[in-house]
């Protein structure tokens, strides 16, 4: 199998050896996915799903910045702005089944989340079969912070992670390391940067019986201690609390400092972004399936993006004009209507997701 390129050279297409290999190509933007390269990325597995030749896929990133930063926000502030509905519905409908196809995909793939891997990143690393990190890794799912709500299959991740990790990562958009992603299951093996050279090396000259699992445990090594596994205690008393005020009177009555920071940034955050969030993760533990989370998810990013201006607004604070200072709409927690959050569980796209 020899090397081949998307259009737009975005993703390359290559591999040998009944290894077939994708690297998304967009460094300089830390190979963020827009929907040319999420295009390219389904034809590809389509076409590998019936490969006799191809037994392995391996998804890695360009540069040494990440492996992926997450969706073109810009490009989706473009659309929405610009009325657009059509390509936002076509963005996240194949996005997430992009990312549906990862987690289902009959031939193992296995997803390299060196440097940053967050959004979008994690909807295609976190549900591949095998998940390494590095020392180099910085995970999150940070959408609350522009206004948004976690996507592409995160809420299914976020509702199963230890205890209550799952409601602070999702309403903080709090930065995983490697060990703070094995623990808190967005990754399976972290295999150092050294290493990867020769991880890459053993999958295309694998010799049976050697499963790609067994090959990556050859380069795996323990990271250090978990920083969430020793801030479980004041992570699951506050975040258990019925709602996104009282989690914030919870943290404010913990001795610890990092509780306390993290009370103020709840409390400067977007109102509607952490009350719908909340729900979509405590929501997500009750569902059957990846798919059906998604369909929960696709049914929120549309109401987002087109009944409530503040995911437009944080994406120009956060990305176009960058001043960091969005003005949300409501601006204080005490002034978001009681029926805020009913009203996004009961939007109903069209078309479905599937």
């Amino acid at each position: 199998m020899h090397a081949q390129r998307s259009a737009d050279d975005s993703v390359l297409v290559g591999g040998r050896r009944g290894l077939g290999h994708l690297t998304l190509n967009r460094p300089r933007a830390i190979n963020a996915l827009d929907l040319d390269m999420i295009r390219a990325l389904n034809v590809t597995l389509d076409r590998w799903e019936r490969d006799t030749d191809v037994d392995v896929i391996l998804l890695d990133g360009a540069g040494d910045r990440g492996f992926c930063a997450g969706g073109d926000v810009r490009a989706l502030h473009e659309m929405v702005t610009a009325g657009r509905v059509e390509e936002v519905h076509a963005f996240f409908r194949e996005e997430y089944a992009l990312d549906h196809r990862i987690a289902t995909s009959r031939k193992p793939i296995i997803a390299i989340a060196d440097g940053v891997c967050m959004g979008g990143g994690i909807g295609l690393a976190g549900h591949a079969a095998i998940r390494i990190v590095t020392e180099r890794s910085r995970l999150a799912m940070p959408e609350t912070r522009i206004g948004f709500t976690p996507d592409v299959g995160g809420s299914w991740l976020l509702a199963r992670a230890p205890g209550r990790l799952g409601e602070y990562l999702a309403l903080t958009g709090g930065t995983m390391d490697a060990a703070d992603a094995l623990y808190a299951g967005f990754a399976d093996h972290m295999v150092p940067t050294a290493h990867l050279e020769a991880l890459y090396e053993a999958l295309e000259n694998r010799a049976d019986p050697s499963s790609p699992t067994e090959l990556v445990l050859l380069f795996d090594e323990s990271p250090e201690p978990s920083r969430l596994e020793t801030a479980r205690e004041w992570i699951d008393d506050a975040f258990a609390a019925d709602d996104v005020p009282a989690i914030i009177d919870r943290l404010r009555a913990r001795s610890e400092p990092e509780a306390r920071e993290t009370a103020d940034l709840l409390a400067s955050s977007a109102p509607t972004a952490v009350a719908v969030t909340l729900e979509a993760v405590r929501r997500a533990r009750a569902l059957p399936s990846l798919r059906a989370t998604l369909a929960q998810e696709y049914g929120l990013v549309l109401w987002f993006a087109f009944t409530q201006p503040d995911l437009v607004e944080g994406i120009r604070a956060q990305v176009v004009d960058k001043d960091r200072s969005p003005r949300w709409t409501p601006p204080r927690l005490d002034e978001l209507p009681g029926d805020r959050v009913a009203e996004a569980f009961a939007y109903e796209p069209e078309p479905e997701l599937w």
